[in-house]
């Protein structure tokens, strides 16, 4: 049996975990498909900002916040924020509650932080966040971009230690309006070094040099002079955005790319052999048809030979060649 002295009066504050943000727990209203706590602010907050006098209760008013829910089923604060009317200069405030949300936000900060980690790492839609939060699509994704902006994009170690990174475009929107394809940027670093997998350091709308070269003349000069490595697709635009913002990197060709040119060119050779020995284009009967596209590349292929020589079987190779924009989504 657990010890008897570890356990504490039930606190529906500490459960909901509003003590972080502030706030105690007055009452509660339960139904089948939501649940309604009503709160109060702490802390008083009684003095005047302007002259320091004490100030009067005047009145008070409700905040409707969104919770992060317990037991799947969307929870909302309604906090009781009391007025003040200085008794010196007259002046009128509120309760401070920003260490619960932000000015008019609608979640609170604990929602805030549960749909970001739902997202990133539960891997849920933005309609499953709305709906566990009771708020509509909108709000939940303005929210979650929000916070995932302040929490990581705005993060000034995020590019800290960055010495090899690789570039590609991805097609991003699949409709006829809109720009469809944005330029992702990796931090390949830890691949190299063999500590974690690849991370993920920023997406850029188009799928040009200038778009790249944009994200690394927006780079301070410290991070510029770290990277050693630029890893790519044979798209010359993204060749010639390192050779002008990284002067001292060294640009390569990535695996997948690599091989992949490798394969379309020995496909293309057995085809012109295939046409020349028999007069017509493969069959299941011909000998060279077995070995069409032995060198298929695969997403997760590495730069190494295989015993026999027959697998994904080159390093990368500096960029030489070039091809058209938009050649490749993969990323």
């Amino acid at each position: 049996m657990l010890d008897a002295t570890a356990f504490t009066r039930p606190s529906l504050t500490a459960f909901c975990r509003l003590d972080e943000l502030g706030l105690v727990v007055v009452g509660q209203h339960l139904e089948p498909k939501r649940a309604v706590l009503a709160c109060r602010v702490a802390e008083d907050d009684r003095w005047c900002r302007r002259c320091g006098d004490e100030g009067a209760p005047r009145d008070s008013v409700t905040r409707q916040l969104a919770h992060e829910p317990f037991g799947w089923r969307p929870t909302t604060l309604l906090v009781t924020v009391r007025r003040y009317r200085c008794s010196g200069c007259g002046h009128v405030w509120r309760q401070d509650t920003t260490k619960a949300a932000e000015p008019r936000a609608r979640l609170s900060r604990r929602a805030l932080r549960w749909a970001l980690e739902a997202l990133v790492c539960q891997h849920l839609t933005v309609a499953r966040i709305a709906e566990a939060l009771a708020v509509s699509w909108d709000t939940a994704n303005d929210a979650v971009l929000a916070e995932g902006r302040r929490v990581l994009i705005n993060d000034p170690t995020r590019f800290d230690g960055v010495k090899v990174i690789g570039v590609d475009e991805h097609c991003w929107r699949h409709t006829r309006r809109g720009d469809k394809f944005v330029t992702v940027i990796i931090d390949l670093t830890p691949i190299r070094a063999g500590t974690g997998p690849a991370r993920l350091l920023d997406m850029v709308p188009g799928r040009s040099k200038q778009a790249f070269k944009n994200w690394l003349a927006d780079r301070d000069q410290s991070f510029r002079d770290s990277v050693e490595v630029v890893a790519m697709d044979g798209f010359t635009g993204f060749k010639t955005a390192t050779t002008e913002e990284l002067p001292d990197a060294v640009a390569v060709m990535d695996p997948f790319h690599a091989v992949r040119l490798a394969g379309d060119a020995m496909d293309d050779c057995r085809r012109r052999v295939q046409q020349a020995i028999h007069g017509h284009r493969g069959r299941t009967g011909d000998p060279l048809y077995t070995a069409r596209r032995t060198c298929t590349p695969a997403p997760t292929c590495t730069p190494t030979s295989s015993a026999n020589g027959s697998g994904p079987c080159s390093p990368p190779t500096s960029t030489s060649s070039s091809k058209r924009p938009g050649g490749s989504t993969s990323a």
